[in-house]
């Protein structure tokens, strides 16, 4: 079976963190429809593990109104083509203070690639050391914290943790047996 392929594209809204367009495209049957895609930057998600705890941070988040804790994650939207491991490192230390002796690159995946091209790359942070954290104005509020790792799957099921990224990280993590022995 053929792609869908696109007859046509428009811009209908952009501002600094994002890009909406509106696709025309056929389907392989012949059908004509529409596509809406918002494109935004790869980002960096860092579990940030030592000594059977993990690093979360929490701050408000506008769009549901409320306060969660999530692993650090964030993107360039001026820099959206920096290196996936330069992002990792430069988030963990933005929002924690912490600084990785060890930074793996683990996987790469897509948020919610019905309507979104943005993808997010997993690193395993370890042998970390504390300096000075360097908050953006958007994370002003933001409060770090580490965790014992059995507190994560309570945190998770009892909705202190929601952000869906995280989960699946920690999921994933799981699954691939990068949490034994740690």
């Amino acid at each position: 079976m053929s792609d869908i392929i696109q007859l046509d594209s428009k811009e209908v809204y952009k501002n600094h963190w994002m890009r909406v367009r509106e696709d025309r495209v056929v389907r392989p049957s012949g059908a004509e429809g529409i596509y809406g895609v918002v494109e935004k930057p790869d980002f960096a998600v860092i579990a940030a593990i030592e000594a059977g705890e993990i690093y979360l941070v929490q701050q408000y988040r506008y769009t549901v109104g409320g306060r969660y804790w999530e692993m650090p994650q964030g993107a360039w939207e001026q820099r959206p083509d920096a290196d996936p491991a330069e992002l990792a490192a430069g988030e963990l230390k933005e929002e924690t203070g912490l600084e990785a002796g060890s930074l793996t690159h683990l996987a790469h995946q897509y948020l919610a690639y019905g309507f979104c091209n943005q993808g997010y790359h997993i690193y395993l942070a370890q042998q970390l050391r504390q300096s000075e954290r360097e908050l953006d104005a958007e994370e002003e509020d933001l409060i770090v914290r580490p965790f014992p790792l059995a507190d994560v799957h309570k945190m998770i099921v009892n909705g202190e943790i929601k952000d869906a990224t995280t989960v699946n990280v920690w999921g994933w993590l799981h699954f691939t047996g990068h949490l034994n022995g740690l």
